[in-house]
């Protein structure tokens, strides 16, 4: 079943190449053509329903963690933000963010990490795994190093508010290499094709 324009293509007489060859081998099999029905709200609802936990909030387990991977991208087309959220039940939540503001990496690094903060905050995440290839950041909110300039100092103020909506919350280091999925995604939110 699909919307496009399959069938036409491959009972044109006028089709060459390999479309010759695709509509010979396949006028062989007894080939129904039908278009897709239009999608029901019920897939919303079942969508929404598979990423809600079940019964009450105060019921959610404390020990079941969430894994938070973040990772920016800066150049001269833009910036953008990768997130990869995994929770307990194999959810798994991917996130490109394109920013439209100029941002440098340590500044997009720490808009990463609040955009998956709030999304796990959202989720209902009690227990939190963050993980960035950022050693400044990383070394900012673990109290490693020092926030000296101003606008680095107000980012982990954000973060150190948002950690509190967590019941146990750890950033941790990780090498770029371990980071490569949060990394696609920021390069292409930053390339501006995403």
């Amino acid at each position: 079943m699909t919307n496009l324009p399959i069938q036409k293509v491959l009972q044109k007489p006028d089709v060459a190449g390999r479309m010759v060859c695709w509509a010979v081998e396949l006028s062989e099999f007894d080939i129904q053509y039908e278009p897709r029905g239009s999608i029901k709200g019920q897939v919303y609802a079942d969508f929404v329903a598979e990423l809600s936990p079940g019964g009450d909030p105060q019921e959610l387990e404390l020990g079941a963690q969430w894994v938070l991977s973040v990772d920016e991208s800066s150049n001269q087309q833009g910036s953008g933000a990768g997130i990869i959220l995994e929770g307990p039940n194999g959810v798994l939540i991917e996130q490109a963010l394109r920013f439209a503001f100029k941002a440098s990496n340590n500044q997009a690094e720490y808009e990463a990490l609040i955009a998956g903060m709030l999304l796990a905050k959202e989720m209902g995440a009690q227990s939190l795994l963050a993980k960035s290839d950022s050693q400044l950041v990383t070394g900012q909110v673990t109290g490693g190093y020092q926030a000296k300039e101003p606008q680095m100092a107000a980012y982990l103020r954000h973060v150190e508010v948002l950690k509190r909506a967590f019941a146990a919350f750890e950033l941790v280091h990780v090498p770029r290499e371990q980071n490569a999925r949060a990394d696609l995604l920021a390069k292409l939110a930053s390339s501006g094709k995403g």
